[in-house]
Order: structure tokens, then sequence, then C-alpha cells
């Protein structure tokens, strides 16, 4: 079977180093850039090709003769570059974490016959699947609660943070306002607001504050009260609530002395250097789902906790560990036709079948990624 992996990444170049240890596969990595290309291919005997994503019909070109597709492109590249795929009628799992709707691509999939398994990582992704896990075996879904982040495990002042993925994306979710789900109704508010603090196991207290990142949850799960939010080390959310509410982070040129000049780019020339993770710097990955509602008539809460590091005898990093491993797992199970679905699908859709569910939680385990779940009693209902 012939599969391609878009983009080089840390993240892509983890799914497809994990693809490629399957006989079964050929795979192959394809990125713009031909020195990232020559280092996976020196590194780890990964073929590579070079292919413009920023071009539809390179992209359609690249995928056209492979049986499944994953995609690891940059976000403001995803939504295009998932189209073009699906023009060529080809199965993709995608994380490329796009701000547009992927359901907008749903009849462009069922009519060219291919499915589309969106939002594929870790969060989202892995939360939306325990999401929707929990709310299948329940008789009504009361209260949905996400926490996730990729974190340093050393944390240095100021920000005591680095940046795991792009820390320009790191910025637009700072800036970008966060949807929730309130009383039954989508509710915005100020990413950076609502903060609380939570205590991790073997991690310490960290402080928890809303983004957007529901996203298809809005749509699929019938929940009245649902929200995300993103975990740093104490103290980070008013450091960069300050940036941002002083304008910092503004696009809007402001003239210095004679000079127009953008506060974002000043801002992320200083900023992003005190963010750069080191390469040897182990990061830690913690992730908190809680799901609040009735099953037998009675209140019951469902809490699945995930903390995962760097892997030392790899150098993956955790992040690139829990978002690769998520996705690989899936297009394993999608290339094996153990996911009987077309058209679009999130992950929390899959999560209609326990048998999915247990295939997925066992991979990323035989990867040493173990989620935890507990239930208890709850006030619910």
């Amino acid at each position: 079977m012939k599969i391609i992996v878009l983009g080089a990444g840390r993240v892509g170049s983890t799914i497809a180093r994990d693809l490629d240890g399957d006989a079964r596969f050929h795979v192959t990595v394809a990125d713009r850039d031909p020195q990232r290309l020559a280092e996976l291919e020196s590194r780890w005997s990964l073929h590579g090709e070079r292919v413009d994503f920023s071009l539809p019909s390179t992209v359609e070109r690249a995928v056209a003769d492979r049986d499944l597709v994953v995609s690891a492109v940059p976000g403001f590249l995803g939504h295009r570059t998932l189209r073009a795929i699906l023009e060529t009628g080809t199965d993709v799992v995608d994380i490329a974490f796009f701000p547009e709707d992927p359901f907008t691509l749903g009849d462009l999939a069922r009519d060219r016959g291919a499915t589309a398994i969106v939002d594929c990582g870790v969060a989202p992704g892995l939360s939306n699947l325990l999401v929707g896990s929990a709310v299948a075996r329940m008789d009504a879904a009361e209260r949905v609660a996400i926490y996730v982040g990729g974190l340093p495990a050393d944390p240095k002042p100021p920000y005591e943070y680095r940046a795991v993925f792009s820390p320009i994306d790191v910025i637009e979710e700072y800036t970008r306002p966060a949807r929730t789900v309130v009383d039954g109704q989508v509710v915005t508010k100020p990413a950076l607001s609502d903060v609380e603090q939570l205590a991790f196991d073997g991690i310490g207290t960290l402080e928890a504050f809303v983004t957007d990142g529901l996203r298809t949850l809005i749509d699929t799960v019938d929940c009245p009260q649902m929200i995300e939010k993103t975990l740093r080390y104490p103290g980070h959310a008013d450091k960069v609530r300050l940036l941002r509410d002083t304008g910092f982070f503004s696009s809007e040129p402001t003239p210095v002395d004679g000079a127009e000049i953008r506060p974002i780019d000043l801002t992320t020339a200083l900023l992003f250097p005190l963010w750069q993770r080191e390469p040897d710097e182990e990061d830690v990955t913690v992730l908190r789902v809680v799901v609040d509602g009735t099953e037998d008539g009675k209140g019951l809460r469902r809490t699945y906790d995930l903390v995962d590091r760097l892997d030392p005898a790899t150098g993956i990093t955790s992040m690139a560990r829990t978002t690769g491993y998520t996705a690989a797992v899936v297009a394993r199970l999608l290339a094996a036709g153990e996911i009987e679905a077309e058209g679009v699908v999130a992950p929390e859709m899959l999560a209609s079948n326990p048998t999915t569910v247990d295939a997925i939680l066992a991979g990323l385990r035989q990867r040493g990624i173990d989620v935890r779940e507990r239930s208890e009693p709850s006030i619910s209902g």
C-alpha cells in the first residue's frame, strides 16, 4: 500500500517513521524543503519527494496514485490541501488543524468516495475521541471540559514555556476568540480568560485558560456545557494577556521614528527566541478530559488523564509522539479497512464503535502513551 505523508516537520516525520516500520506500506514523505528531506533520508532511510503545498494542482499530482494520505501541512494551507486531496478521491488522515470548517468538504469527499478523518492529533484528536466515547456510554452528557498543554519539563523564566509547535500558531491561539457552549448555546469568550488551577500527578499545579479548541465538538456532540482550556505553568496567562492587551500582537503598522513597524513583528523577534526549545530539552504533554452526565439514571463523571514525556531513546518530543502516533494509529486502521466511514469524519464520530476506540487506545499504549480512565459519582442528574 502506497502512503504519502505531506509535511516533513517534527510531527510529519514521526508519523512517517511509524508507518514505515510496517512492511505492508511503502511510505513517501513530501515537503518543499530539500534539506529536510535529505536529512530524513540519510538518518531514517525515508524516501522523500519535493512538493509545493501552496499549489493545489501539485498536491493533486503528488497524491493521485497513492492509497492513503496523511496531511501534516501548516494550518494556513490545510483546508486547500485537504480539498486537493479529496478531489483525487484518496483517503486521508489530517492533522493540519486549519481554521476553516472541515465539514464544508463533506459533500466533495462523499462524491469522490473518499474518507477524511480530520483533527486527528492529540487535542483536537485524542481528546475528541475520549469525549465521544464517554458521551456514547451515557444516557445524557451535561458537561465536557478539555484541558491540554505542551510544556517544558524544566520551566525557565520569564514565560516558563517552550513552543512545541509553530510559535506563530501559539500567538494565534492566544488572540483568537474562543467558542464555548453555555446552556446549549455557542458563546464566544476572550482567549486567556476564565483562569483556573488544577493539580496533576508528577507535574504539580498548572493554570488553565480558555482557548478555541472545541472545534468540531460544537457540531457533533449534544451537550449543554462544553469548554476547552490550554494548560501552562501558573502566571503565564497574565504575562501574555498583558502583551496582547497593550497591542504587542497587533498587525497594524505603528509609526516609530518615521518608520512604520508592525508590533507583531517586533514581538515575535523578541519572544520566539525565548520560546525556542533546545535540541535535547525534555517536553511534557498533559491532557485531561472530564465528562459529566447521567448513566443508568445516576450522575456520573468520567475523567481521562494523560501525561507523556519526550522519548530519550529516539529524541521524539512528547507533542510529536502524542500527535503523530494518534494519526499513525488511525491511519493504520483506515488502511486496514477497520474504519467504515465516508465523507469528513471527526475523531469523536469514530467513538460510536467501541472496538475502534479500543484499537486506537491499544495502539497508543504499544507506543508508550497510556490514557488512564476513572469514573466517580457526579452531582449531575
